[in-house]
């Protein structure tokens, strides 16, 4: 929802300038119109038998979630404290799905309490353990194995998850003895099918393999009279953080997926990347301007605390001036004020000379920006802002020195 106004550059309405008078910076802003419309490109292709859970590891703030509550979403939630934060602004418990490799007995018990969906369950440890607490608990714990379908997806190591030798989901060869020990359980109520392969993929052939390798097990299982309610294809699809990317639509994924498994079946889908990346967004300051052996550096008051994602993956985010320049084109690196040789986003980048105080946009940074931030360096975390049109809505306050000092004695 980027554009310009004169030489303004606005999100949605709302010039960037006003925004940093009002806000300061370093600054995350959304969208609110790019956050719906990103989640309804999921929606609109999906029957109403079908579930979009937004993947809040994502993007956790309070507001978001709310918002994507409102108009329909469920959740998938790698953690209590997630469950938490989706009841607290009361998402649907029977679209909540509860994944991730370490899930405490604490937080097993919480989520059937609560009555979530569904467990997407990652070893044979973890399903004695759901079947455990759900017998002392007297609730029937409804599960999903997730699988996984040895699927390289051709990403970033840190976020491949579906290839052979990853700590996630039950080896594909053992799936149908998984079930078939599930079935026997007395407090576990077989549910569903999970595989989420990895993050950032832009190959929509990728997913259809490991798709049809799900689909043979689904046939394997009914064989074996064990039944499925739904199934989930996980998320992962990809967005464009540079112009020369070309990111299938949710469409395009979901369309090929129905060629697999028909029409017929009750899906789950997890997309958060898609939902919320290019919905967001950070807003730095220009601090100092220096050249070091022939090098240009702008240094900002956004660090690698506020957006890991370039020093921990390598990862690329566009990065605009706030105002239309016409000054010529430097190489330069932007960094922040961190004290690691690492702390930086985006190097090498041709950009103006800007002035001290002058303020640079990084773009895409609405999924795994806010949620990833640290308070290192004692650097507190910063303020999120929601646009809405011609509106604007501070939805965290900026954290101050003191606050550094909570709960600790």
């Amino acid at each position: 929802m980027l554009n310009f106004k004169n030489k303004d550059l606005c999100i949605e309405q709302v010039k960037l300038s006003d925004i940093a008078r009002e806000y300061g910076t370093s600054t995350y802003i959304y969208s609110k119109k790019q956050f719906i419309n990103n989640f309804e490109n999921y929606k609109k292709v999906l029957g109403a038998k079908d579930i979009v859970c937004f993947a809040c590891k994502a993007n956790s703030n309070r507001t978001i979630l709310k918002l994507l509550a409102d108009i329909g979403a469920g959740a998938d939630t790698t953690s209590g404290g997630e469950i938490y934060r989706c009841l607290k602004v009361n998402f649907n418990p029977s679209k909540i799905v509860y994944a991730g490799v370490g899930k405490t007995s604490e937080e097993i018990e919480y989520a059937l309490k609560n009555k979530i969906l569904m467990f997407n369950v990652e070893s044979l440890e973890e399903l004695d353990a759901i079947d455990k607490i759900a017998g002392r608990v007297k609730i029937k714990a409804k599960i999903a194995f997730r699988i996984n379908p040895h699927v390289d997806p051709d990403t970033h190591s840190y976020i491949a998850t579906g290839k052979k030798g990853t700590k996630f989901g039950i080896p594909y060869e053992d799936a149908v003895m998984a079930y078939l020990i599930a079935k026997k359980k007395k407090n576990v109520v077989v549910f569903g099918i999970h595989s989420h392969i990895g993050s950032q993929i832009l190959d929509i052939g990728l997913f259809k393999i490991a798709a049809k390798k799900i689909k043979k097990i689904v046939d394997d299982l009914e064989k074996n009279g064990i039944g499925l309610e739904y199934i989930n294809c996980g998320g992962g699809l990809g967005i464009e953080y540079t112009k020369d990317q070309k990111a299938p639509s949710p469409e395009q994924l979901i369309s090929e997926l129905f060629l697999v498994f028909g029409k017929d079946k009750k899906f789950i889908f997890e997309p958060g990347r898609s939902i919320a990346a290019n919905a967001g967004y950070l807003l730095a300051k220009v601090i100092y301007r220096k050249l070091s052996d022939k090098k240009n550096f702008l240094i900002t008051d956004a660090g690698m605390n506020d957006l890991m994602r370039p020093t921990l993956y390598g990862a690329y985010h566009e990065i605009i001036p706030i105002k239309k320049i016409n000054a010529k084109k430097v190489k330069t690196d932007v960094v922040g004020p961190i004290c690691e040789s690492g702390d930086f986003i985006g190097r090498d980048r041709m950009l103006p000379v800007l002035a001290q105080g002058e303020y640079v946009l990084i773009t895409c940074a609405g999924a795994y920006g806010a949620a990833m931030s640290s308070e290192y360096n004692s650097r507190p975390l910063l303020a999120e802002v929601l646009v809405d049109g011609r509106k604007t809505a501070l939805i965290r306050k900026r954290a101050k020195w003191e606050d550094l000092l909570l709960n600790e004695e």
